[in-house]
């Protein structure tokens, strides 16, 4: 698992890669991802509980 120094070191890391201008689109982008990800998850888990 990721700790706390680590976790740090990435968001350095992106920061330095795609500056301070880029990381609210970034975040953004990934959030929206990540909220795509979740639907589909439970879609799949409604689909399957329906069609058993």
């Amino acid at each position: 698992m990721i700790g706390t120094q680590e976790l740090i070191l990435i968001l350095i890391v992106v920061l330095f890669i795609f500056g301070p201008s880029k990381l609210p689109e970034l975040a953004r982008s990934l959030g929206k991802a990540a909220g795509e990800f979740k639907r589909a998850q439970v879609e799949t888990l409604w689909r399957q509980l329906v069609f058993c």
